[in-house]
C-alpha cells in the first residue's frame, strides 16, 4: 500500500484523484462502484504491479478525494467517460484494460462501445453487461428496493443524514454482503435494515473502513446518490451495443445481484454472450457482491491470467 502514488489530473476544469503504481507499457484501469473509492482495489493494485503491470484507479467526480463537480445533481455517466478519457489523455496511455465493480461496469463497457482502439479488454465484477434500455427489475420490485429509494430526491439524503459518513458505509457493506436484495418495508427506511451491533464481514477490518469513512466525510454522498441511482434511464448514445473487446465476468455465487429478476437467466443461458461474444464467466461460489475485497487472492490470479492472455 505505501507504493501506491497518488496524484491529481485536472479534466474538465476539476482535480481528479488517482491511484497509481507500477510501470510499462500494459496499463490497468480500475473503475469502482458504490459505496467505493479507489481504496477498493489495493489488494488488486498491488497484486498487478507486483505481476508487471502499471495500476490505475480514480475515484469518479464528487467520490473520494476528487472534487465535485458544480451541479452534483447533473452528473451523468457520460461525464465519467469523459473524465477517463480525460485521464488516459493526460498521462499519455494509448490503450489499457478496464476492470470495474458493480456500476462501474456501465462506464467500463460503454468506454469500450465508444472508444474501442483504446480498449484491450474489459473485467467486471459484480454487474455483468447490459445493454442501454429500461431494466425490467425496477418495476419487478416492490417500492422499497434499495435502487428505488435511493433515485427519490431528497430520501436517501434524510436516511443518510441521520448518520455519520463512516456508519452509512458500514451499513452499505454489511447489506450488500448479504445474498438477500436490500428491500426496506413501507414504513421503514434502507438504513434501518442494519442492526447496529452486526459485525463487519471478517474480511473488511475496522481499518478499511475508517478509511472510506474518511473519505466520504470529504465527498458526501451527493454526487454517489446521483450516478450510479439517479442517472440510470440515462441514454448513453449507443448506436451499436454489442461489445467486441475479450471480456471476462467474475461473479460471486451469494451475491444479492443474482436475485434480481431475470439476472440468473440472463447470465446462465449465455443470453450476455449476444452482447459480449468474447466473454469467460467465472462464478465464486462463496462470493458475495465484494469479491474484490473478500477473495483477493482468487480473483487477482482470475484477472492476471486473463490479461495474460489479451496482452
Amino acid at each position: 500500500m505505501e507504493e501506491i502514488q497518488h496524484k491529481y489530473i485536472t479534466v474538465q476544469g476539476l482535480k481528479l484523484h488517482v491511484a497509481d503504481i507500477g510501470t510499462g507499457s500494459n496499463v490497468v484501469v480500475f473503475l469502482h462502484g458504490f459505496p467505493e473509492i479507489w481504496y477498493s482495489w489495493r489488494h488488486q493494485m498491488v497484486a498487478l504491479a507486483r505481476a508487471g503491470f502499471r495500476a490505475i484507479a480514480p475515484d469518479y467526480r464528487g467520490y473520494g478525494l476528487s472534487d465535485p463537480p458544480p451541479q452534483p445533481d447533473k452528473t451523468s455517466y457520460r461525464d465519467l467517460n469523459s473524465d477517463l478519457l480525460g485521464i488516459l489523455d493526460s498521462l499519455a496511455i494509448p490503450k489499457v484494460f478496464l476492470i470495474a465493480k458493480d456500476f462501474g461496469a456501465r462506464p467500463a463497457y460503454t468506454f469500450a462501445l465508444l472508444h474501442p482502439e483504446r480498449v484491450l479488454g474489459v473485467v467486471t465484477m459484480g454487474v455483468p453487461y447490459m445493454p442501454p434500455g429500461p431494466r425490467a427489475f425496477e418495476k419487478l420490485l416492490p417500492e422499497g428496493f434499495y435502487i428505488s429509494r435511493w433515485q427519490e430526491p431528497g430520501r436517501a439524503e434524510a436516511d443518510f443524514g441521520r448518520l455519520d459518513a463512516k456508519t452509512v458505509v458500514r451499513n452499505v457493506y454489511i447489506l450488500f454482503s448479504k445474498s438477500e436484495i436490500p428491500i426496506a418495508a413501507e414504513n421503514q427506511e434502507i438504513m434501518d435494515l442494519v442492526d447496529p451491533s452486526t459485525p463487519l464481514p471478517p474480511w473488511f477490518t475496522e481499518e478499511d473502513l475508517a478509511a472510506y469513512g474518511a473519505l466520504y466525510e470529504k465527498s458526501g454522498f451527493q454526487t454517489a446518490l446521483q450516478v450510479p441511482y439517479r442517472a440510470l434511464r440515462e441514454d448513453p448514445g449507443i448506436t451499436d451495443p454489442i461489445v467486441k473487446a475479450p471480456a471476462l465476468f467474475i461473479m460471486g455465487g451469494k451475491d444479492y445481484v443474482n436475485k434480481f429478476p431475470g439476472m440468473e437467466d440472463y447470465i446462465n443461458s449465455g443470453k450476455v454472450k449476444q452482447f459480449v461474444p468474447n466473454l469467460e464467466i467465472v462464478f465464486l461460489p462463496e462470493g458475495t457482491h465484494f469479491v474484490q475485497e473478500q477473495s483477493p487472492e482468487e480473483v487477482n490470479q482470475l484477472i492476471v491470467t486473463f490479461l495474460g492472455k489479451h496482452i
